[in-house]
């Protein structure tokens, strides 16, 4: 049986990394495409017509989930594999509790990358359930991590991403006694554009991260326990 994945934020940077590994494993790809145009993603679909199916998807909104899962379903009988990669930082987070902050730019970052993917996750979890490999995988941060916090502020991504990971062991608990599993990578500071451009200043190009997610995630059953592995790209264990 051919195995079917479905990967939210697949318009560039990590997103469109990880739909390209999953097509060169076999894959057939459900990709969510936020951007109206993505040449990047157009070209896939021309080298990979048969099995790359772009569907737009806003993450932060119910209907455009629904929609998204409409179609999906109107395609495939099961999905093996979601991923929930993508996300939003806002700069108008920079602020610490010494001054005014803008809590309807919190707001925002939560509804996208908290419950985005649980909509997601949600619309889409009777196909998951239909597939064999049953694995939700989320793509947090080390912001999420209240075991290791240094910071003082990015109150709103770093509580977004804390929920997440939240969202993440109440998932894992009900889908391991099915058979399914939920990871949740921490992927490092990426060379993404979730500020708009290109970010160089970070160390990790986002296909070098991709590599090594997708490197785990072939392994994924080692990790599966009692509570969801939060790692790093090195499959180090983080701590909550």
């Amino acid at each position: 049986m051919n195995r079917v994945a479905c990967v939210t934020g697949a318009d560039r940077g990590l997103g469109l990394h990880l739909v390209e590994l999953l097509l060169k494993h076999k894959y057939t790809v459900f990709a969510g495409q936020y951007m109206k145009d993505s040449e990047a993603l157009e070209e896939l679909s021309v080298q990979y017509p048969d099995r790359l199916r772009l569907i737009p998807l806003d993450i932060g909104r119910t209907e455009s989930v629904k929609e998204a899962a409409r179609s999906i379903a109107g395609s495939t009988g099961y999905l093996d594999l979601i991923i929930n990669n993508a996300g939003i930082i806002h700069r108008a987070d920079d602020a610490t509790v010494l001054v005014d902050m803008d809590d309807e730019a919190m707001a925002q970052l939560y509804n996208v990358n908290t419950l985005g993917a649980l909509r997601v996750s949600n619309a889409l979890m009777g196909l998951l359930l239909q597939g064999r490999q049953r694995l939700v995988v989320n793509i947090s941060s080390e912001a999420g991590s209240i075991g290791r916090n240094k910071r003082i502020n990015m109150y709103g991504y770093c509580m977004s991403k804390a929920a997440l990971n939240m969202q993440s062991s109440l998932m894992h608990n009900h889908l391991r006694v099915m058979g399914g599993q939920v990871m949740v990578f921490h992927p490092g500071w990426l060379q993404s554009y979730m500020h708009g451009e290109k970010n160089m200043e970070a160390p990790v190009p986002p296909e070098e991260a991709a590599a090594k997610i997708m490197a785990i995630i072939q392994n994924h059953k080692q990790y599966l326990a009692d509570e969801p592995a939060y790692i790093d790209l090195d499959g180090n264990l983080w701590p909550w």
